[in-house]
């Protein structure tokens, strides 16, 4: 799945650079997008071989177990860091790129327009029937209240429900199925996603063996969160009412133009777990706390989510069906309600 998304992100970057000879607020977003996922392979692949050359060393009894498990606990955590410190610099370019577009400084996409493009020993002509785009693309951004379902109830929460939050941001593409009915579109993209808990009664994260549980802390927290990281490939079933129009003889269908709604759901990895603890020391100074780990996060994450919505912004909501944890003996399964704009 990684390595397909990875090949269509690169063909639809090289598709729009010729289609219209200079990028697009849509061309560039999707190049970001494309530079997040290479780094992230890069990273876990060069961990990859890491923690293999130090099982080689430990099957040659070169170093003992305790030292294996602390060089690949060193590792991981110096790949983490270079991949938050490497798409933190992407989310930049997106940011300056959103800033741009807010501005109009960027060539807005021409969706009637027609054209002939080549790709190496392959060329096509009139892709666009009748002078209109079957597929369009989206920025998405989406926030809002995250918490944890315990035996699929979110009541008597461990973890505050003001406080816990999410936000998503990535790109879609949103193509017509049906050539002459534009009410089913098939929705599919790249997101990085973000889920903090924080837990209440001055609790945080604790990793006791295989478990993770949430235990007092003998210093008063002024805030304790729980970040994890993911990087998600969504997919849905829209139903657009947007209708279509004539113009000069052909038939227009627009997108994001009335009522909508999106039914399906999303398959990724975890990037990253954090905990931020913030107290105050003997001293009277205030410390902030970051812990990267495993913390026993599953590093696969799938699950299902829809949206509904008037034009660009939609009332959202996701539940993991894959626990947050691997092996805790209560499973507990992520869930987000919040808002969705979809910026066309």
């Amino acid at each position: 799945m990684r390595n397909f998304t990875f090949y269509l992100a690169g063909i639809l970057i090289l598709f729009l650079t010729q289609v219209y000879g200079q990028e697009t607020f849509e061309s560039r977003a999707r190049n970001i997008a494309f530079k997040i996922e290479s780094i992230t392979k890069e990273e876990k692949l060069a961990l990859k071989d890491e923690v293999e050359a130090v099982n080689i060393e430990l099957e040659k009894n070169q170093i003992t177990k305790e030292q294996a498990d602390e060089k690949k606990a060193k590792l991981a955590e110096v790949r983490a860091k270079n991949i938050e410190t490497r798409v933190a610099e992407m989310q930049v370019q997106l940011n300056d790129l959103v800033q741009e577009k807010v501005d109009g400084k960027i060539k807005e996409e021409d969706s009637t327009r027609r054209y002939t493009f080549t790709f190496p020993n392959m060329k096509v002509k009139d892709k666009f029937r009748n002078g209109e785009s079957r597929t369009t693309s989206q920025f998405v951004f989406a926030f809002g209240l995250n918490n944890l379902a315990t035996n699929k109830a979110v009541a008597n929460s461990d973890y505050r429900y003001w406080g816990s939050h999410f936000y998503e941001w990535g790109v879609t593409w949103n193509t017509r199925i049906l050539k002459n009915t534009n009410l089913l579109h098939a929705k599919y993209g790249m997101s990085l996603m973000y889920n903090n808990l924080r837990p209440t009664e001055n609790r945080y994260f604790v990793e006791n063996g295989n478990q993770t549980n949430l235990e007092v802390s003998a210093t008063h927290l002024s805030d304790s969160r729980f970040r994890n990281v993911y990087l998600v490939v969504p997919m849905h079933l829209e139903f657009d009412f947007s209708g279509k129009t004539q113009k000069d003889d052909r038939t227009i269908f627009r997108t994001h133009q009335s009522f909508r709604v999106g039914l399906g759901g999303y398959i990724g990895g975890n990037i990253k777990s954090k905990q931020i603890l913030c107290y105050e020391d003997e001293n009277g100074n205030d410390v902030r706390q970051k812990s990267k780990g495993d913390y026993n996060v599953n590093d696969l994450i799938y699950g299902a989510s829809a949206y509904i919505g008037y034009k660009e912004l939609s009332l959202y909501a996701k539940y993991d069906l894959s626990p947050l944890f691997r092996n805790n003996v209560v499973d507990q399964n992520n869930v987000s309600l919040g808002l969705r704009f979809d910026f066309n």
